[in-house]
């Protein structure tokens, strides 16, 4: 029988961290991919709603993390799934700037996402 733990993204503790100190300034929170140059090739973080997803783009979860009220949703565009579909994500933060526009850049930190290919058994159960 399948894992009911089996996800497409995750968050390390760091990231966790960061995402209660900005959820208590400015609410449920949102993550965007796009996967193009610039700071589309790092998750960006944004107040939920406030970046507008469409019919380009996927939610690949919904992650309930410690002390943050609101699951902190996961977007990414549909064409970068297509190549990154067999990989696992996970959220983590690591200082420097990052994207001018998300919420962690006046905090001198930045998400980036670390990957790996799924196992046999995660791809069975997310792809198929």
């Amino acid at each position: 029988m399948p894992s009911t733990d089996i996800s497409r993204v995750a968050v390390t503790e760091a990231a966790a961290e960061l995402l209660r100190t900005l959820s208590g300034v400015h609410g449920p929170l949102m993550f965007h991919q796009s996967g193009g140059c610039c700071d589309g090739s790092s998750p960006m973080c944004y107040v939920q709603g406030e970046f507008r997803t469409g019919a380009s783009d996927i939610q690949l979860a919904a992650l309930r993390v410690d002390g943050v009220p609101e699951p902190v949703t996961f977007w990414m565009s549909r064409a970068q799934f297509e190549t990154w579909r067999h990989t696992h994500l996970t959220v983590d933060v690591v200082p420097g700037r990052g994207g001018g526009f998300s919420l962690e850049a006046p905090e001198g930190v930045r998400f980036l996402i670390r990957s790996r290919m799924l196992t046999p058994e995660e791809d069975a159960v997310l792809n198929v």
